[in-house]
């Protein structure tokens, strides 16, 4: 082949490669970016520490910014601790959306640190109407794992989630500059609408079986929510890593039998030895709730759907 010829055909080749180096590195507008189909890494990023948060984040944002989430799905935020890949996402956040009232017991120093390094933080448990536990006994650790008197579970009652999605444009916008307002809109609305539908169903419990024990103290947005009453907590505390003395069981199961509690409700972090002696004492049917769960569908709604419905299902099955 004569030089002159393979000198152009090397040029032609060369030009092709450059032209579809260029095409790699811009959109189909001709900017800088990944194209519409992998935007991801244009959006900001917002990290979520609980899965539970995660889900209501997600369907708030929509397509405007990318949700991680910190914590494993279905682990007891009470109990679980950050690793150092857990805090440098933190530190690279746009945004964090994190619970609040200290149940996340081991973020709290990396998120105070990442907020003194400029990193937005949205507490949700800011935005809601905070269910106060009274002082006594039953709750005199609560002071060693930091809780106080503010209930932080507040992801059980939808028209609370409702509150916290509403207010999250404005904690967006501010961050990272992107409008939420359309779909965060849509899913408070559709929270709003899911409350009525859930308050309809509950209302069907019978007056005398509408009591109820719980793992510890996690269910109470819920019972007020919709007419229940929580006699007691076989941790009693706002975490599910309080103590429990032979004199506080021995007080449950007498209010038990007073109440004429027929289910005990359990859920992560909760002793299976201690459910299991205080169903030997009381006869009640030990019932395991996935509280800090998401469904394999990442859904809020198919969780607070599935949560509510398994209490109801199992008040209305140990009265009938």
């Amino acid at each position: 082949m004569a030089p002159r010829r393979v000198l152009i055909l090397l040029a032609i080749a060369l030009a092709v490669a450059a032209g579809s180096f260029a095409l790699a590195g811009c959109g189909s507008d001709g900017s800088s970016g990944t194209g519409s189909g992998t935007a991801a890494a244009d959006r900001p990023v917002i990290v979520a520490t609980t899965p539970m948060l995660g889900a209501l984040v997600r369907d708030a944002v929509g397509n405007a910014a990318e949700v991680e989430v910190v914590m494993p799905n279905g682990s007891d935020p009470h109990e679980w601790r950050p690793s150092a890949r857990d805090v440098a996402r933190l530190q690279s956040a746009d945004l964090i959306v994190e619970n609040g009232l200290d149940l996340e017991e081991g973020l709290q120093e990396p998120i105070a640190r990442a907020r003194e390094d400029g990193v937005a933080v949205f507490t949700a448990t800011d935005h809601v109407a905070v269910r106060e536990v009274e002082d006594g006994d039953d709750h005199a650790d609560e002071e060693e794992h930091g809780h106080g008197a503010g209930d932080p579970h507040f992801w059980t009652d939808p028209s609370q989630a409702a509150a916290v999605v509403a207010a999250l444009p404005a904690a967006v916008r501010s961050a990272t500059g992107a409008d939420i307002s359309d779909p965060a809109g849509e899913s408070a609305t559709a929270l709003r609408a899911l409350d009525a539908d859930i308050a309809s169903r509950m209302s069907a419990i019978p007056e005398a079986d509408r009591v109820l024990v719980t793992g510890h103290e996690s269910l109470g947005y819920l019972a007020d929510r919709y007419g229940l009453d929580v006699v007691g907590t076989v941790t009693p505390s706002l975490s599910s890593q309080g103590q429990v003395s032979a004199a506080h069981l021995a007080d449950l199961e007498r209010a038990m039998e007073k109440a004429g509690v027929r289910v005990l409700f359990t859920e992560s972090g909760v002793s299976d030895a201690l459910a299991q002696a205080i169903r030997d004492e009381t006869g009640a049917t030990v019932v395991e709730l996935g509280i800090e769960t998401v469904p394999s569908d990442g859904s809020y709604t198919t969780y607070i759907e599935d949560l509510s419905g398994r209490i109801s299902s199992a008040l209305t099955d140990a009265g009938g």
